[in-house]
């Protein structure tokens, strides 16, 4: 049974800094394409970032120079790290895994997990 459980959201000051984290289980994970997508109320779901199996990154424009994912293969998690936060980043950030490969355009995998909201305040 895969499960993915995100950690980490919460509200925060326009400028402010979060780090999520994402814990996988029942997959592979070093050999998973991982991602964080986010949606925002009203809108449909986006791709936020992506890393690969060898760490290479794929960004939305929106967050580049502002957000670094990374993951950590012996633990079995991925981390988005939220800094210059903005009222625009407001939104349900999901983790994401299921792909293999070498690719990391953002379309995501199968297994989602349960979100956790992030709320910036201006």
């Amino acid at each position: 049974q895969v499960q993915l459980v995100e950690s980490g959201g919460g509200l925060v000051q326009a400028g402010g800094s979060l780090r999520l984290s994402c814990v996988a289980s029942g997959i592979d994970f070093s050999r998973n394409v991982m991602g964080w997508y986010r949606q925002a109320p009203g809108k449909q779901r986006e791709s936020v970032a992506i890393i690969g199996i060898v760490a290479r990154t794929n960004y939305a424009d929106s967050v580049k120079g502002r957000f670094t994912i990374s993951r950590d293969n012996a633990k079995n998690t991925v981390y988005l790290q939220m800094n210059s936060l903005k009222p625009d980043d407001t939104a349900v950030y999901y983790c994401n895994a299921g792909r293999t490969g070498w690719s990391i355009t953002p379309i995501p995998g199968a297994y989602w997990g349960q979100g956790t909201q992030v709320t910036v305040s201006s």
